[in-house]
């Protein structure tokens, strides 16, 4: 009959299991931190709108989540009553790709969209999570806009330093002349 490990072995091979699985590297995504000037400036459209529904598909290896948004205001670029952005990660033919730092939306969710569309034709987010103010459901008639802090890594654009991102909040009224004055030239840099 094969004795027992003693309890003292157990606990020092668990303590080192653990120890080693702290250490392996998490995943996470690096961005450039983005100002709220760079991302009206570099952005193709900013909308505001409600998101509508969602498919996703592959292309290549890749799933990409294409979400569908009912525009309710236009700020940047031309306007339409609908449109569409792509996001890595989803679920096609029962598989599930996911990818740190890419937001995920449902039905109803309402946001400002900093989009720009790439030479694929294909919209994106700018900066990810950077190119998202929530919009408030609070019925106000200005509501507030939160871009929620990015848990990723964030680096200074032109030093390559690592900082730490920031809440950024304001009322609707003041995204749009922030927006409307860097689009004039005269947003602060």
């Amino acid at each position: 009959m094969a004795s027992a490990l003693p309890s003292s072995v157990k606990r020092a091979v668990l303590s080192a299991l653990l120890v080693a699985c702290s250490l392996a590297p998490l995943p996470s995504a690096t961005l450039e931190r983005l100002s709220l000037n760079d991302m009206i400036l570099g952005s193709t459209t900013i909308v505001r709108a409600k998101v509508t529904g969602s498919n996703a598909a592959f292309s290549g290896p890749i799933i990409y989540t294409h979400y569908q948004i009912r525009v309710s205001e236009t700020l940047k670029g031309s306007s339409a009553a609908t449109a569409e952005f792509v996001v890595q990660g989803g679920v096609a033919n029962n598989l599930r790709q996911t990818f740190s730092g890419v937001p995920q939306f449902s039905v109803g969710d309402e946001y400002v969209f900093f989009l720009w569309t790439g030479k694929s034709g294909a919209t994106q987010i700018m900066g990810l999570t950077q190119g998202l103010f929530s919009v408030a459901q609070d019925g106000a008639a200005d509501p507030t806009t939160t871009r929620s802090t990015s848990h990723e890594v964030m680096l200074q654009r032109g030093t390559g330093q690592q900082v730490k991102d920031q809440t950024l909040m304001m009322t609707m009224s003041q995204l749009r002349a922030q927006i409307a004055a860097t689009i004039a030239g005269k947003g602060a840099h």
